[in-house]
């Protein structure tokens, strides 16, 4: 779901480096991704143990995968 964006604009006269950096917010795509993930634990019935190694694990796991598979 990446989104098009265009170069950045240069500068006006007297601005600092600062002023030209630009914050975009993905709050949407983060908060969908933790409901979903909470849903996959609690669609799995995994015990309170698993459920939260599942929390803070498998990102982890799944991100070692998945950049082999990309490298």
């Amino acid at each position: 779901m990446a989104e098009k964006t265009e170069p950045a604009q240069a500068a006006p006269k007297g601005s600092t480096p600062a002023s030209r950096i630009r914050i975009e917010n993905h709050t949407f795509v983060g908060s969908f991704w933790c409901a979903a993930w909470l849903f996959t634990i609690g669609y799995l019935h995994l015990s309170f143990w698993k459920g939260f190694f599942a929390i803070l694990l498998w990102p982890y796991y799944i991100g070692q995968h998945v950049s082999a598979i990309l490298h």
